[in-house]
């Protein structure tokens, strides 16, 4: 394990760090998805891969 991944997993022990880096990432990991859906609304993808890309963001928050 190198120094900077031995920081970052000290500061995930902390609690404040630890929440913050996972809203972010949830934030993050949203914005990459609706970035996708967009790419294959503008590309004219089958209604049904819609669907099921707007279902898996769904599950992908009430998950969170």
């Amino acid at each position: 394990m190198n120094i900077a991944e031995k920081y970052f997993q000290e500061q995930l022990s902390v609690a404040e760090f630890r929440n913050s880096y996972l809203e972010e990432k949830v934030k993050l990991d949203i914005e990459y998805q609706l970035e996708e859906l967009k790419k294959d609304i503008n590309s004219f993808k089958p209604v049904e891969e819609l669907i099921e890309k707007i279902e898996t963001i769904e599950k992908y928050l009430v998950a969170v």
